[in-house]
C-alpha cells in the first residue's frame, strides 16, 4: 500500500513541531529553575550582608577587635588610621577578587564584587545599635554574626572575604593546603595585632575568629553534616534490610573479597556495604548494626557535601495488621 507523500510530509511536520515544543518547554523550565536559584541565592546574601554587618558594627568596631582574612586586616586599619572601613573592605578584596576570576569564575568574581560592595554601603549607612562591651560577650557573638554572614554569602556563592581565594591558589603549587595558608594568614594578622592593639586584644580577636569559623561551618554543613558509612559483615543482607526499612536510607552494595583479619586469612568473596546518613543517626546505625553482627567492620568518614542519588531520609510507612 502507497502512502501518499504529503501524509507523510505532514506526519514529518507535525514530528518536528513536537520536538520543538519538548525543546521549548524543556529550555523554560530550566531558565525557571536558574531564576529561582538566582533568587535563592541572592536572599542568602542579602541576609549574610546584614549579619555582617551587625557582627561587625554591632560588636567588633566598637570594641576594637578583629577577625581573620582580609576582614580582620580592614579592621586593623581601620583602628590605626580611622581610614573608611567601607573603602577598605572594597580596596583590600579587589586583587583577591581579580584572582578569583582567573581561578573559580567571572560569575563568581562579580558577584563577590556586589556583595562586598553592598556589605560596604550597609556598614557606612545602616545604624546598628552597639550591643555590648563586654569583651567575652563581643568575641562570641561578634564572631557568630560575622561567620553567620560569611557563610550565607558562601551559600548564595559569593565571598565577602578573599583570603581563601589566595589560599587555593597558593596551595596548588605548594605541598600545604588551603587550611594551612588560611591558619599561616591568620597567625600574621594577630601577631600584628598583638603588637599593635595589645596581647589582650589579640587574645580576644582569637576567640572571634574561632567563633566565627565554626558558625561558617555550621552554616554550610548544617546540623545535618553527611557521613559516608561502609560496613563490611558476613550478614550484609540483615544489615541492608535494616538500613531499607528501618532507618530509611538508601545504600549501594559492591563486591569485595576478605583479605586478613582477626580470624586470620581469608579469600571468601563478600557484599560492601555503603550508605549516607547524618551524624545524627551514627549512634543508632552503630547500635542496629552490632545487634544483627557483633563483629562487623564499620569505617565512617566525613562529606561535604552530596549531590543526585537518594540521601534524603524516605518516609517509612507502619504495614497495616
Amino acid at each position: 500500500m502507497n502512502i501518499p507523500g504529503n501524509i507523510i510530509k505532514f506526519f514529518k511536520i507535525d514530528r518536528s513541531r513536537k520536538i520543538e515544543n519538548i525543546q521549548r518547554l524543556r529550555y523554560v523550565r530550566r531558565l525557571g529553575m536558574q531564576i529561582k536559584k538566582e533568587i535563592r541565592d541572592a536572599f542568602f546574601i542579602m541576609l549574610g550582608i546584614l549579619s555582617a554587618g551587625f557582627g561587625l558594627k554591632g560588636f567588633l568596631i566598637p570594641n576594637k577587635l578583629i577577625d581573620g582574612g582580609v576582614t580582620g586586616i580592614s579592621l586593623l586599619i581601620n583602628h590605626q588610621t580611622q581610614m573608611s572601613l567601607s573603602v577598605l573592605l572594597i580596596v583590600i578584596n579587589i586583587p583577591f577578587l581579580l584572582l578569583g576570576y582567573r581561578q573559580i569564575s567571572w560569575f563568581f568574581s562579580l558577584k563577590s564584587i556586589v556583595s562586598i560592595g553592598v556589605l560596604a554601603v550597609v556598614i557606612a549607612f545602616v545604624p546598628y545599635p552597639i550591643v555590648t562591651h563586654d569583651k567575652i560577650l563581643v568575641a562570641i557573638f561578634g564572631g557568630f554574626f560575622l561567620g553567620a554572614g560569611i557563610g550565607l554569602v558562601i551559600r548564595g556563592g559569593a565571598v565577602i572575604d578573599g583570603t581563601e581565594i589566595l589560599a587555593i591558589h597558593l596551595s596548588r603549587n605548594s605541598s600545604l593546603t588551603v587550611g594551612d595558608f588560611i591558619l599561616i594568614f591568620n597567625i600574621l594578622i594577630f601577631s600584628v595585632a598583638a603588637y599593635l592593639l595589645s596581647v589582650e586584644i589579640a587574645l580576644y580577636s582569637v576567640v572571634t575568629y574561632l567563633a566565627a569559623s565554626k558558625t561558617v561551618d555550621f552554616i554550610l554543613d548544617g546540623i545535618e553534616e553527611y557521613t559516608g558509612v561502609t560496613i563490611i559483615s558476613s550478614k550484609s543482607r540483615q544489615i541492608s534490610e535494616m538500613i531499607k526499612n528501618r532507618l530509611g536510607h538508601g545504600l549501594t552494595h559492591y563486591s569485595g573479597r576478605k583479605g586478613f583479619g582477626k580470624r586470620g586469612e581469608s579469600d571468601k568473596e563478600i557484599d560492601i556495604i555503603f550508605t549516607v546518613i547524618t551524624r545524627l543517626e551514627i549512634n543508632r546505625l552503630a547500635a542496629e548494626v552490632e545487634g544483627i553482627d557483633p563483629h562487623a567492620f564499620i569505617i565512617m568518614q566525613s562529606i561535604r557535601d552530596t549531590h543526585g542519588g537518594m540521601v534524603k531520609k524516605i518516609a517509612l510507612k507502619e504495614k497495616k495488621r
